[in-house]
């Protein structure tokens, strides 16, 4: 009897054992790999990425019973490092997902590793691809067409018939710049400069000095983070009285830190999240914007002020439903095609910058319902009326 409790008790131990080892399997076996700018240039923006998607994973950590393992590492605001990332993130940790990254050079370099890899990427800038040319990358992030023709249509509200143009000297600065071109005309409005400058320039003095010589009704800036702070600035050196207007570039804590009251009455479009408090009840994101400002605070031991934030928040929420609809063993090439498809069939996603509806074709899964107009008062985001 001793001796057949003994074997009992010996195969007890064993399936105890081999319960938990699968226990571990299950526990890790969906990755999420992270690259984003935790230093330079772009930090002001990286930062609010990685700790939206800290406040993503304690929302939502377990997806069909299999726990999520979130791997993060720092670009430092280099389009070059960036892609590195992806690919160690993809060859070396074998995620089954890759996220990123704080500007849209450094994002283009990663949907570059991505198509190359056959690994689906969640962008969080909006990037502009050729969605046939690359069929493994979609963006959380409004269009920039979509926004500006907001910026536009505000613009002819207030009667404006010229506007200058300053920017970065880079892809997001020619996204801003192409689609002000886009609108402008439609709504006979005159593009009258084309100003440029790089992210870490200190000063944009001799661009706006142009600028202020044309008498534009307007000024229209193509910058993001910090370094977008520098033409308010400057144009307020200047004594310049005319509206200011920016993008959802610019929505983050350290712009309006810099910007001071340069940046009184600045006219810009973000995803709702960034108001959601001012919402009406009815809005379709402002339950789950409200609940992710509860998970974040908690998280993170402080508010979110940023839209950065809630970006990543909104790319985990994708990632987790089509996660839970996608067939096949994390870590495999299957699974990798199976969780594209499955995020390219995504249908009403209620996050907190819209409601996500992805085609294939298309990368971009949003509409009108993800944006608002805010003016900047006393530091302070304000729903425009």
């Amino acid at each position: 009897m001793n001796r057949l409790m003994q074997t009992l008790t010996r195969s007890t131990v064993a399936i105890a054992v081999m319960t938990a080892c699968v226990a571990s399997a299950l526990a890790a076996d969906l990755k999420v790999g992270l690259s984003v700018s935790l230093s330079g240039p772009n930090s002001s923006l990286g930062v609010p990425y990685s700790k939206g998607m800290a406040a993503a994973q304690a929302y939502k950590g377990e997806i069909n019973g299999r726990k999520v393992q979130l791997i993060v590492l720092d670009d430092g605001s280099d389009p070059t490092t960036a892609g590195r990332n992806a690919r160690k993130l993809i060859e070396e940790e074998k995620v089954d997902v890759i996220m990123g990254t704080s500007g849209v050079p450094a994002a283009i370099a990663m949907a570059q590793v991505a198509k190359e890899t056959k690994t689906p990427m969640i962008g969080l800038t909006p990037i502009l691809l050729d969605a046939a040319d690359n069929p493994w990358v979609m963006t959380v992030a409004q269009p920039t067409q979509l926004m500006i023709d907001a910026v536009v249509e505000r613009m002819k509200r207030n009667n404006v018939k010229t506007v200058g143009y300053i920017g970065f000297s880079d892809a997001w600065g020619d996204l801003v710049y192409t689609a002000m071109m886009k609108a402008a005309p439609k709504a006979g409005i005159t593009v009258v400069s084309n100003e440029r400058y790089a992210r870490a320039d200190a000063s944009v003095t001799g661009q706006v000095l142009k600028i202020v010589a044309l008498k534009p009704d307007a000024v229209m800036t193509g910058g993001a983070g910090t370094p977008g702070a520098l033409p308010f600035l400057a144009l307020q050196e200047r004594g310049y009285k005319g509206g200011v207007y920016g993008q959802h570039g610019l929505i983050n804590p350290d712009f309006v830190r810099v910007v001071g009251a340069a940046g009184q009455g600045a006219l810009m479009p973000t995803g709702p999240i960034i108001v959601a408090e001012q919402l009406p009840d009815n809005y379709p994101t402002k339950k789950i914007g409200l609940d992710f400002r509860s998970v974040f605070q908690k998280t993170n031991g402080a508010p979110t002020t940023d839209a950065f934030s809630a970006y990543s928040f909104d790319g985990w929420l994708v990632f987790a439903d089509a996660a839970a609809r996608a067939k096949g063993e994390p870590g495999t090439p299957e699974f990798r095609v199976a969780l594209r498809d499955a995020i390219f069939s995504t249908k009403e996603v209620v996050g907190t910058h819209g409601v996500y509806t992805f085609k294939p074709g298309d990368i971009s899964g949003v509409d009108e319902r993800a944006r608002v107009i805010v003016k900047l008062e006393d530091g302070k985001w304000k729903l425009a009326p």
